[in-house]
């Protein structure tokens, strides 16, 4: 229902205004940015028209810049976010697109257009484009609450649908010639692909390893904090202990776990190698994460609970774990088994009988 007094000045900007007489007679417009805000608004000025109290003098504000927005984002994530690494080239990306444009001005579909344009050109992933999104809306979200801005108009960016239930895993087949690949021209990381196999790490636990938090007594890694902010132990088998203890040979044992071997600089990922292999290995639509579903898969086949790799993976909830579920035994055939007759080659029994009273029913 339409609210006299409240606009939107641009449709679909998401950002409000009011329109009001103030106790002169003299029109007034003031930039309220939800909806909701500016409804309230308008009914506090109204009242202080009724009672002749003195409005507040309107003055436009100095515009601000996306870039401002950024720049206080990304302080943000410094201090705040795992991700921070991550963040930082996606946020120069949005500053190249948007940096120049009044933080106010910018709409909902001015954004989503620029986005997916990016996607489209750069074949993201659903998961890539709500990234973006999320870094846009974390932006207006501290405009706010520092005062810059009055709305968030990344709010009402369309959310993709992200396909979690995706599981590429490597057969111990498949996994020959990458390992081949890795052997011959890798091999300092040839650790990094068995212990990324042998304890299913998601790649930031992984690369985030330092050797205080290997337990070489009670062979597990002790991991303070993880992507669900939860700490996870991890236990570790003979071949994930041989490949700790390669790297601790030819360190110094101090520090992160993966380091660079030219710079000593500790590594953020293992792209750089692993990606090689895989396009030399001719496997196709495989990825770093691949290696986590890899762990999980060949637990399931083995007959592990899905309950367990829950707890092995740092799952919360066996939401996630499910979709290793069909890999594995399946009590589902034993339950369905008992509404069919004993002997399957039986004319008769529960399945006759069952016939014989459907027919019935049709007379």
């Amino acid at each position: 229902m339409k609210q006299r007094g409240v606009f939107e000045k641009v449709p679909g900007s998401g950002i409000w205004w009011i329109r009001y007489f103030d106790q002169f007679g003299k029109k007034r417009r003031e930039k309220a940015g939800s909806k909701s805000v500016a409804i309230k608004l308008y009914g506090k000025r109204k009242q202080q028209v009724l009672e002749g109290k003195k409005l507040p003098e309107l003055f436009r504000k100095p515009s601000v810049n996306f870039t401002q927005l950024v720049d206080d984002a990304l302080a943000y994530s410094k201090r705040n976010k795992r991700s921070y690494k991550t963040d930082v080239p996606r946020f120069a990306s949005l500053k190249e697109w948007f940096g120049a444009h009044p933080a106010e001005e910018l709409t909902p579909r001015e954004i989503e257009n620029k986005l997916t344009k990016a996607a489209e050109k750069e074949k993201w992933a659903p998961s890539t484009f709500n990234h973006y999104r999320s870094l846009m809306s974390l932006s207006y979200r501290l405009g706010i609450l520092n005062r810059r801005v009055t709305s968030n108009p990344a709010r009402s960016v369309t959310h993709r649908r992200e396909d979690n239930n995706r599981v590429r895993f490597l057969t111990e087949e498949e996994e020959k010639n990458p390992r081949k690949v890795v052997r011959d021209k890798w091999l300092a990381h040839l650790p990094e692909l068995d212990l990324a196999i042998n304890t299913g790490l998601r790649k930031g636990s992984q690369y985030g390893l330092t050797w205080d938090m290997v337990d070489w007594k009670s062979r597990e890694l002790h991991i303070p904090r993880t992507k669900n902010e939860e700490p996870l132990h991890v236990p570790l088998n003979n071949a994930a202990i041989s490949a700790l203890k390669a790297v601790f040979e030819s360190g110094d044992g101090k520090g992160r776990v993966f380091t660079s071997a030219k710079t000593g600089e500790p590594l953020e990922n293992g792209r750089h190698w692993f990606d090689d292999a895989v396009v030399e290995a001719k496997l196709k639509n495989s990825h770093g994460h691949d290696l986590r579903h890899t762990f999980a898969s060949r637990l399931r086949t083995k007959g592990a609970a899905l309950e367990d790799i829950a707890d092995l993976l740092g799952h919360k909830s066996l939401t996630m774990t499910r979709r290793y579920a069909h890999l594995g035994p399946n009590k589902l055939h034993a339950v369905v088994s008992l509404l069919g007759p004993s002997d399957p080659t039986s004319d008769t029994g529960q399945t006759g009988q069952a016939a014989t009273t459907s027919q019935v029913a049709v007379q």
